[in-house]
C-alpha cells in the first residue's frame, strides 16, 4: 500500500482544520476514546456538534484562538492508500511553518472560501508551493453551503484559480467543491450538489499517481553510519549504514564516493539485516562495497553516470525562519542529510514579493518568513542536485553554529 504525502494551504478561516478532521471522522479514522474527548472540548456540544477543527489544532493557543499556529500531522488510511496530512497555519506569521509542512508533500490542497473567492495568503501559499516543485494540486472551494450551492460560484473561482496556477508553473489543478463542515464532496459525494460529476476529495486523494521521482532518478545514498564492529567473527567488515534518497543500488554495480569522486563497487545490499538483490529509495539500508576507500558520514554514493553537482560554490533560494536577519558575510552551518558543513552568505540577489512575484534587488538583509535567492561559499564541497531536479537530494538548512537552532531552509540550485 503506498503512501501519499498532502498538505493543506490558503488563508485563516477557509476551514483547512475543519476539512482535515472531516476526512478523518467521515473516513472513520478517529478512535473512540478520542472522540469521546473531542465532543467534550467541542464548543458547539451543546447542539450536539462536534468541532473537527479540534483534531488537528493540538496547541493550547490554537485552541483558544480558533486558528492552527504550528504544522499538525495526522495519519490515516483507506483500503487503496495510506496519508500523511499537514495542516499549514494561514497566517502571514507563519510562512515558515507552511515551508516546513510543504517541502515533503507530493499533493497541496488549497482550500478558498467560496465567498471570498483567492486571496492573498492562497496565492502566497501557491507561489511557494511552485518553488517547492509539488507535483499535484487540488483546489478545494469550501463553504459552497454558505452560497446556497451556487455551480458558477465554484466556476469563477476555478477559472480564477486556474489562471494563477498556469502563471506560477504549477501543474493544472483538480478542482472540487466542498462543504467542510457539511461533508458535501468530503469522503460522500453532496446532493445538494448533483450538477458537479468529479471525484469527492477522498476519491481523487486515494488515485492521485504517486510521485515516483525518488525512486526512477539517479542513485543517490546518503552515508549516515559506518559499521564496524571488529569482533572475532567479523574482524575485517566495513559497512555503510544510510538512506537511499534516490535510485536504486544492487550488487555489482558501479558507482561513484563523491564528493571525492572515488568510483567503487556494491559488494551486498542489506535491510533489516536481511541481504537483498536490490534496494530502493526511500529505504534505509546498509552496504558493503569491494575497494577499501575512505567513505565516512556526509559522503553519498551516486550514479556515475548522472552525477551530481560537486561544489563549494552553491546558490539557493531560502526561506528565512530566524527573527535575526541574514546578511551578506553570515556565517552558518549548512546541513545536507548527514553532511555539516561551515559555510558564509556571499550574496543575496533578491527577494521575492511572495504576493506580486516582484523580484527585490540590492537588499541589505532578509527577515523573518521572507523568501529569497542568495549565495553561499562552503568550507567543504558539497554533492547535490539541483531541487526543480531531485527534490529528495536538493534540500538543504542552514543553522546557527552558536545555538544550534535551524534558522533558514534551502532548495539549492
Amino acid at each position: 500500500m503506498n503512501l501519499i504525502r498532502l498538505i493543506t494551504a490558503g488563508s485563516v478561516d477557509d476551514g483547512k482544520s475543519t476539512l482535515i478532521g472531516r476526512l478523518l471522522y467521515d473516513s472513520k479514522s478517529i478512535l473512540q476514546d478520542h472522540l469521546e474527548v473531542l465532543e467534550k472540548q467541542s464548543k458547539n456540544r451543546d447542539e450536539g456538534g462536534i468541532d473537527l477543527a479540534l483534531l488537528t489544532d493540538g496547541l493550547r493557543a490554537e485552541r483558544e484562538q480558533g486558528i492552527t499556529i504550528d504544522v499538525a500531522y495526522k495519519y490515516f488510511s483507506t483500503p487503496k492508500r495510506k496519508f500523511i496530512i499537514a495542516d499549514a497555519p494561514g497566517h502571514l506569521q507563519y510562512t515558515r511553518n507552511m515551508v516546513t509542512g510543504a517541502s515533503t508533500a507530493s499533493v497541496m490542497v488549497v482550500l478558498v472560501d467560496a465567498r471570498s473567492g483567492v486571496i492573498e495568503q492562497a496565492r502566497r501559499h501557491s507561489i511557494i508551493a511552485s518553488f517547492l516543485r509539488i507535483p499535484h494540486v487540488i483546489l478545494a472551494v469550501n463553504k459552497m453551503d454558505l452560497m446556497g450551492f451556487d455551480p458558477q460560484v465554484f466556476v469563477n473561482i476555478s477559472e480564477e484559480y486556474s489562471r494563477i496556477a498556469a502563471t506560477l508553473g504549477l501543474p493544472k489543478p483538480m478542482c472540487i467543491p466542498i462543504s467542510a463542515l457539511q461533508g458535501d464532496n468530503v469522503v460522500d459525494s453532496s446532493s445538494s450538489m448533483s450538477w458537479y460529476k468529479g471525484p469527492t476529495l477522498l476519491e481523487y486523494l486515494e488515485q492521485v499517481p504517486e510521485d515516483e521521482d525518488h525512486k526512477d532518478g539517479p542513485t543517490r545514498f546518503a552515508v549516515q553510519y559506518v559499521i564496524r564492529p571488529q569482533t572475532e567473527a567479523l574482524p575485517d567488515y566495513r559497512g555503510y549504514a544510510g538512506k537511499m534518497v534516490s535510485g536504486r543500488l544492487a550488487p555489482g554495480m558501479r558507482v561513484m564516493s563523491a564528493p571525492a569522486g572515488i568510483p567503487v563497487t556494491i559488494r551486498s545490499v542489506s535491510n533489516a539485516g536481511v541481504m537483498a538483490d536490490e534496494v530502493i529509495a526511500p529505504m534505509s539500508v546498509t552496504i558493503e562495497t569491494e575497494e577499501d576507500v575512505d567513505i565516512s558520514r556526509g559522503d553519498m554514493l551516486t550514479d556515475q553516470i548522472a552525477t551530481p553537482r560537486i561544489t563549494a560554490d552553491i546558490e539557493a533560494m531560502v526561506c528565512w525562519m530566524d527573527s535575526k536577519p541574514l546578511r551578506t558575510g553570515d556565517k552558518y552551518l549548512l546541513q545536507h542529510h548527514g553532511r555539516r558543513v561551515r559555510c558564509a552568505v556571499s550574496e543575496i540577489e533578491y527577494v521575492v514579493d511572495v504576493n506580486t512575484l516582484e523580484l527585490q534587488k540590492d537588499i541589505a538583509e532578509i527577515s523573518l518568513n521572507a523568501v529569497a535567492r542568495i549565495k553561499l561559499r562552503t568550507q567543504a564541497p558539497l554533492a547535490y542536485d539541483p531541487f526543480r531536479v531531485n527534490r529528495s537530494n536538493g534540500g538543504a538548512i542552514l543553522i546557527d553554529e552558536t545555538s544550534c537552532v535551524t534558522v533558514g531552509a534551502l532548495l539549492l540550485d
